[in-house]
């Protein structure tokens, strides 16, 4: 493929550029320089998940998205869900929150600024103005005087903001990897619980630590077995594309422990990626159950073995209530990754039927807000009351999983790694780290000013590319 930029110049408004696409600058992940570059020319253009819909049940209710310096109020109205940004047309005060991530419900009260009494209602209609005689009639003008409108998409359980008013829209820039997820039950699922930290790291690299599967054997020893190839839950190995590699060496019966034991580690590593509700039912099917027939090579059996839990998991929490998708289906029709990557910020880990899904936001050069949800199905009129902010846990507390608990412990230590004295490039594996290049270069996409239609068209690649190769975006 062709590499952008082979002349190894600076891009106009880009001090490190990428010139080798397996080759990542390291001042990428700390220069000042190269963070406003993206505050200035990515955040402003892209679709930023902003808030899961359950926070927001009920006409006028509320919440404050804030990022890069940006704060955006997205708000439920009986004409949809709806996003301005928060600033009083009078004196730029925030209306509501300011401080953070704040929520609340305007139904009755609507948003008032607390400097001057001004108020707007959920609709972002200018309602009051007080000692309206002291100004001139044409700073009044009700148009002007609305809040002003933020664009706002939903999918998947989740409002999405995008600054740039002429940028293709959320399915335009994300492709197909939303409809295979729609197919797997994504806009059925709410959140159990919502877990939060600060890191001290750029928050690309804390999104890179999941953009590949390479770094499972030594970061995620628990979930590696004694044979050749390492563990992914979605990704080329021999068990039809879920689970672990088969061991030809021990019995149907053994392989068939194996699975369960690592869909408990899944669970108890990643709370939401493999539900307990999920793992019960594929206990239910194990080696001991008499009514579980399946071939007498371990090669067939352990994917004959997950038909049946994938089909048992479906049948039970269907006759639950549950909205679930018919999983031995969709994973022939709509198959997905193991992390499924929505651009820039957003990636959820799907399994069978339940989800881990995480969003990270800067903070500056070199730290980040991490979070993550643990998302699930419920019958209808039996779903609990939503988490409405996260707890926010010290990034090395025992309270978090510990899959995310193991990422944590390599991403500060990598950050410090990068200043080392000549560390210039991540060398990345052009076969299987090609996302962590891929989402890079997309980046250097916008800062160079590429066209909207010209950066969809690379964002569409980077569905599905989880563990995949470098690919040529066209940019």
């Amino acid at each position: 493929m062709a590499d952008i930029n082979p002349a190894g110049m600076a891009l106009a408004g880009n001090p490190h550029p990428i010139t080798r696409s397996e080759l990542i600058p390291a001042q990428r992940y700390y220069d000042e320089t190269f963070y406003r570059a993206e505050v200035e020319h990515l955040w402003p253009h892209v679709w930023q998940m902003a808030c899961r819909l359950e926070t927001i049940p009920n006409v006028g209710d509320w919440v404050e998205y804030s990022n890069v310096g940006k704060s955006v109020l997205v708000v439920r109205t009986n004409d949809g869900i709806k996003a301005y940004h928060n600033h009083c047309r009078h004196r730029g005060v925030p209306i509501a929150g300011g401080s953070g991530d704040a929520h609340g419900n305007c139904a009755q009260s609507g948003f008032i600024c607390p400097f001057h009494g001004w108020r707007w209602n959920m609709d972002g209609e200018n309602t009051f103005v007080y000692g309206k005689e002291l100004f001139s009639q044409d700073l009044l003008d009700h148009a002007e005087l609305a809040l002003k409108p933020v664009r706002c998409e939903t999918w998947g359980g989740c409002a999405f903001i995008n600054h740039d008013m002429n940028a293709p829209s959320l399915r335009e820039s994300l492709g197909p990897v939303l409809d295979r997820l729609d197919a797997h039950g994504m806009s059925n699922v709410r959140s159990e619980w919502w877990f939060a930290t600060e890191l001290p790291a750029n928050w690309k690299i804390a999104m890179e630590a999941f953009m590949e599967g390479y770094h499972v054997m030594m970061t995620h020893p628990q979930l590696q077995r004694s044979v050749p190839g390492l563990y992914n839950a979605r990704y080329g190995n021999d068990t039809g594309g879920i689970g672990l590699p088969i061991d030809p060496d021990e019995s149907v019966e053994d392989n068939i422990r194996a699975q369960i034991e690592n869909l408990k580690l899944l669970g108890s590593g990643m709370a939401g990626m493999v539900h307990a509700k999920e793992i019960e039912i594929a206990e239910q099917l194990g080696p001991d159950n008499p009514d579980v027939q399946l071939p007498a090579t371990v090669a067939e059996a352990v994917p004959v073995w997950f038909g049946l839990v994938q089909d048992a998991i479906s049948r039970k929490l269907k006759e639950k209530g549950e909205n679930v998708p018919d999983l031995n289906a969709v994973c022939v029709s709509d198959p997905v990754n193991a992390v499924e990557y929505l651009f820039p910020h957003y990636f959820l880990l799907p399994f069978f039927t339940s989800y881990a899904s995480y969003r990270i936001r800067p903070t500056g050069p070199e730290s980040c807000v991490f979070e993550i949800w643990s998302l699930t199905h419920f019958p209808e009129g039996e779903e609990p009351e939503p988490p409405i902010e996260p707890t926010v846990l010290p990034f090395d507390s025992q309270d978090f999983p510990m899959i995310p608990r193991q990422d944590y412990s390599n991403i500060p230590i990598q950050q410090k790694g990068l200043h080392s004295e000549g560390f210039e490039f991540m060398r990345l594996a052009k076969d299987v780290e090609g996302l962590i290049s891929n989402y890079q270069r997309l980046i250097d996409g916008y800062i160079a000013g590429e066209s909207g239609v010209k950066l969809a068209a690379a964002n569409r690649k980077l569905g599905g590319n989880f563990d995949g190769p470098i690919m040529d975006l066209d940019l």
